[in-house]
């Protein structure tokens, strides 16, 4: 799955980039959106990987450090991402006229810029807060991964400020994406009502179909993992609903993208084709 998840997403990023005709905001956040996604996924699986055939859950304190440290990365970038690309929605849908206007490509690429900043200062004080909680030795972590509600229940010490403040980030670098996708369909949703024809309404629908799919993966999932681990005391059913929040999430963007997307499967085609095609130089 791990494999099909980065190769996946890659090869949207190869289409993306290496044809002329997807050259445009929505391809362009989608490309970063993929690199996100394998860099999301690869904070996690590799390492869960290499346990299961090793037969060792050992992790180090700077190595458990690194992983929450690339996880909120990447997690966070993923979710600033797609309120991006709610925004390019709402831009083409209801103010198609100026969308060449105000979407150029320089407002795109400081899109990109500031979504990864945020979601580096996010990770940052992720990890500013963890490291400061102090760990009793040979502590057991019942997950695949250092997951910070985890990490906050078995600190020795807990430190009400830093668990509130660690609660207060996610709450605003979370919610606030949220607000922001809400809204977007809230103005793309009363747009589309007020497109007299049925077959404008479904044309207009059909251009943000796969996004929304990718939201309500990612945040339903997401949602669901941290619900259940809070409702439920057994932590495997909360490593085992992890498991889709962090693999199958990913995994399934580029399908959910080229299934429901002809100028992807295009691209992709016509890559392939390119690959299949290219000469090997005899020896």
């Amino acid at each position: 799955m791990y494999l099909v998840t980065v190769l996946g997403n890659l090869l949207i990023v190869l289409a993306v980039s290496s044809d002329s005709h997807l050259h445009t905001p929505m391809y362009f956040f989608l490309s970063h959106l993929s690199v996100a996604d394998i860099g999301f996924t690869s904070t996690t699986v590799p390492k869960m990987i290499w346990d299961m055939h090793t037969y060792s859950r050992v992790i180090s304190y700077e190595g458990c450090l690194t992983q929450l440290t690339f996880f909120i990365l990447f997690g966070c970038w993923d979710s600033v991402l797609l309120t991006v690309m709610a925004y390019d929605r709402f831009v083409a849908i209801c103010h198609p006229l100026h969308y060449p206007v105000i979407m150029h490509p320089r407002l795109c690429s400081l899109l990109v810029l500031v979504s990864f900043l945020i979601s580096l200062l996010d990770s940052q004080l992720h990890f500013l807060m963890v490291s400061q909680l102090s760990f009793c030795t040979n502590v057991e972590i019942p997950h695949f991964f250092c997951d910070p509600p985890q990490l906050l229940k078995f600190a020795c010490f807990e430190i009400p400020t830093n668990n509130l403040f660690i609660y207060f980030i996610g709450a605003i670098f979370g919610g606030i994406p949220v607000s922001g996708i809400l809204f977007s369909y809230y103005k793309i949703i009363s747009s589309i009502l007020r497109v007299p024809s049925s077959g404008g309404k479904y044309k207009a629908f059909s251009t943000c179909g796969s996004h929304l799919s990718v939201v309500c993966l990612f945040y339903g999932t997401g949602l669901g993992v941290y619900l259940s681990s809070a409702a439920s005391h057994s932590p495997r059913k909360g490593a085992v609903a992890s498991v889709v929040y962090t693999v199958f999430t990913p995994m399934l963007n580029p399908f959910i993208y080229s299934l429901r997307n002809r100028d992807i499967k295009r691209a992709m085609q016509r890559l392939l084709s390119k690959t299949i095609s290219v000469p090997v130089p005899s020896i």
